[in-house]
């Protein structure tokens, strides 16, 4: 879309059954942020939206794990979550919930609409149905054994260990999380949207936007292009907590939380605008852009635009600029495990420093691939980077400006060829900063900006103006004068990372924020304007802080975790159950990566007597090519199994540490493969 006249910012509706931790913030809160701020500056017409999303699968289990109701749950979470963006300077116009009514009246007329158009295909269906419970079973409801790997407590949908998609009726063993029972099939009736009729439509739609990121294009043109991508998805679940299905025929069920979910956008806009909310989601003239993590690009580029277009009345998403994934101290951030840290518990333990969290954040985005957020690297930034560099440089120039002169900016005089080769820089940057905002790449942004302050300090190293005041005093006047620009510009282009700083800075300088268009000068604070000697922006995180937030964490963790993290040995079996398994050993000839997937490798294995296509769930811990040539252990009369359209025939066994990390059971090189393992 050229030049549009408004836009309508989106960040991903958290789940209200817990807090944010820095995971979410780095995802969509924190870039999503930043956009909005720079579009603001720039005088764009936006609304930036955003509520918790609380129906769904994960807050009836926290109720029920809590002994509370789902309501209690979503209050609590809300409110703590509210709080925790808003101290933190997540600037939304409107953060609402999916309890209200407003939002309850927008899905509703939403699905009926849908339905009186004839765009659902009612089906009856086998699902799982607790005998105990007396209730129908969402596909969390129900844990059992990985057909793939084996692993015990895999669920309904999916299985944390190995990453493969399942059908609860895929399970071994299944049993329900509410009661224990074994749970039985019993006929239901839901009503589908079918993406399947929908593929030519929706691809043309993806393929219209190849300037999507290149994660986001390529993981939905992989969905797209799979044998089990599109096909008809149900918009409706068996469960009592959500908004029920307003149809004949729709007593004790809900709308489907991803159908409920994205709605939310829109009814949260009603709530925020009132009658003029269709301007923001029907104008053509508006670019609707979707700011979420990864694990939500399908949903936001494909089923909720299939819900758009269905409905017909809607302006379809521009961008979707997802983010990867942030770890924590080299491991995956944990919920379950407290392993994360919490926006509300930082900002208590760090008070009057979030800025310093949203640069460490921006700076470490994981806006291409995965990134890792480590204490030590968040102690270093803030005090070799913002301290060192930003914060010595304003402070430097505030003291001596009030040492010198008062606290009025001087007159310069004849500008160096240094003088006008960092003036320039200062006009040029709001271009260059600006360019890499609007493509969505800010750490690239940050690093522009903070090279201003880097180039600034530098400068006022090296023309000394503590000693030329003894010499030269109307080259010191240029230099204090050229260095004031340095810090004023500072004051603004930095509104999008550090608003906290930013306002802080401003206010030391005397100035308002001005529009980004009108940063594009040499001059910002003029000649004979007074500025006050100010506080210090930042200060040193010692050492002592950074051992306490890593002890939290282990502490945590250790909290957390029953006397040992090894699961429990399984029951006793017969060495005639033993000697029926088949493990030989194989060497790995091929790997590559399942398209969509993270965690699975498609293999080629000989174990001895013939070569064998093996699915397995271990690309988070091996890259196809550092496993070529390795001799592993393989079961190799497991019945076979088709895991995303490639038909897997063995298992290769693996050991797994309490952490949940993988490594291959190897029987060593002196092996020939196909050699039995006893």
């Amino acid at each position: 879309m050229a030049d549009p006249r408004r836009f309508t910012v989106t960040a991903a509706l958290p789940y209200a059954n817990g807090p944010v931790h820095i995971g979410h913030l780095a995802g969509c809160y924190l870039p999503a942020d930043i956009y909005v701020r720079y579009l603001r500056q720039r005088g764009e017409e936006v609304k930036f939206i955003c509520g918790s999303d609380e129906h769904g699968v994960a807050i009836i289990m926290k109720a029920k794990a809590e002994g509370v109701s789902p309501r209690d749950i979503v209050n609590k979470y809300h409110s703590i979550m509210s709080k925790a963006f808003e101290e933190f300077g997540i600037s939304f116009d409107v953060y609402s919930r999916t309890t209200k009514e407003t939002h309850h009246k927008t899905a509703s007329d939403f699905f009926l609409k849908l339905y009186k158009q004839g765009k659902f295909i009612e089906k009856e269906t086998e699902q799982y149905f607790d005998p105990e419970a007396q209730q129908f079973l969402a596909d969390r409801y129900i844990q059992g054994e990985c057909p793939n790997c084996g692993y015990p407590e895999a669920y309904g949908d999916q299985c944390e260990n190995c990453g493969a998609s399942l059908s609860s009726t895929d399970l071994i063993n299944p049993k329900s999380s509410l009661s224990g029972a074994k749970p039985v099939l019993k006929k239901t009736t839901h009503w589908f949207l079918p993406l399947d009729h929908l593929s030519g439509k929706i691809k043309k739609y993806v393929e219209s936007h190849k300037d999507w990121k290149p994660n986001v294009y390529g993981q939905c043109i992989s969905w797209l292009d799979s044998g089990d991508g599109l096909q008809a998805r149900s918009m409706t679940r068996d469960l009592e907590w959500g908004i029920p299905v307003p149809v004949e025929g729709g007593e004790g069920k809900v709308l489907y939380v991803w159908f409920d979910a994205p709605i939310g956008y829109i009814s949260a806009t009603k709530e925020l605008l009132g009658d003029e909310w269709e301007t923001w989601w029907k104008d053509e003239e508006t670019s609707l852009i979707h700011f979420i993590g990864k694990d939500n690009i399908v949903f936001h580029c494909i089923i909720f635009p299939a819900m758009l277009m269905e409905h017909g009345e809607f302006i379809l998403p521009d961008q979707v600029p997802a983010n990867e994934f942030l770890n924590l101290e080299g491991k995956k951030i944990s919920t379950s495990r407290n392993w994360a840290v919490w926006l509300h518990e930082y900002l208590r333990d760090f008070e009057g420093q979030q800025d310093v969290l949203r640069y460490v954040l921006c700076a470490t985005a994981p806006e291409t691939k995965d990134n890792d957020f480590t204490w030590k690297d968040f102690q270093t930034r803030n005090n070799s980077e913002l301290v060192a560099i930003f914060g010595n440089l304003v402070n430097r120039v505030l003291v001596l400006m009030n040492k010198y002169y008062g606290g009025q900016v001087p007159e310069p005089a004849d500008l160096s060829q240094e003088d006008h080769e960092l003036l320039d820089l200062l006009e040029r940057a709001p271009k260059k900063i600006g360019e890499s905002l609007s493509k969505y790449r800010f750490r690239e942004a940050l690093t522009s900006y903070m090279n201003l302050a880097r180039a600034g300090n530098k400068y006022l190293a090296d023309e000394e103006p503590w000693k030329t005041i003894k010499t030269d005093e109307k080259r010191t006047a240029t230099i204090m004068y050229v260095a004031a620009q340095v810090c004023a510009q500072l004051s603004q282009l930095g509104e999008p990372f550090m608003p906290f700083t930013t306002a802080k800075l401003r206010e030391y300088l005397g100035l308002e924020l001005r529009s980004w268009h009108n940063c594009a000068v040499k001059e910002i604070i003029p000649k004979g304007h007074t500025i006050q000697k100010g506080e210090l922006l930042f200060t040193k995180i010692e050492d002592q802080q950074v051992e306490e937030q890593v002890g939290k964490l282990t502490i945590a963790k250790e909290a957390n975790t029953p006397e040992s993290d090894l699961p429990p040995l399984k029951d006793i079996i017969s060495f005639d159950d033993f000697s029926k398994l088949d493990i030989r050993t194989g060497t790995i000839l091929e790997a590559f990566r399942v398209p969509k997937t993270d965690k699975l490798l498609q293999l080629k294995v000989d174990i001895g007597i013939e070569n064998r296509t093996i699915v397995s769930g271990i690309a988070e811990y091996y890259t196809p090519e550092e496993i070529i040539g390795k001799q592993v252990s393989v079961l190799t009369n497991l019945a076979p199994r088709k895991i995303r359209g490639v038909e897997s025939k063995g298992m290769i066994l693996m050991a797994e540490n309490p952490g949940g990390e993988l490594n291959f059971i190897s029987p060593g090189n002196s092996m020939a493969s196909g050699a039995i393992i006893r």
